[in-house]
């Protein structure tokens, strides 16, 4: 018996916020329904995190919408 192989998981989809320990090269990645909830969501933990926007993902990959750019937090 081998090893299986490891391929990368699919993203479902939603809006995606990444939450460090301030300093912290990793994080946890949070998912969301709405753009609202994740502003919420990110809004919540900068006190404390830092926040990295992902944004919003279908069908596995990135959706880049005109007129927005990357926001670190």
């Amino acid at each position: 018996m081998g090893r299986p192989p490891i391929l990368p998981k699919k993203k479902k989809d939603g809006y995606y916020i990444e939450i460090r320990n301030k300093g912290a090269k990793t994080g946890t990645i949070i998912i969301r329904d709405t753009e609202q909830a994740m502003l919420q969501a990110a809004k919540q933990y900068e006190t404390t995190k830092d926040v990295i926007i992902l944004g919003r993902h279908e069908n596995g990959k990135r959706v880049v919408e005109e007129g927005k750019k990357k926001v670190k937090a």
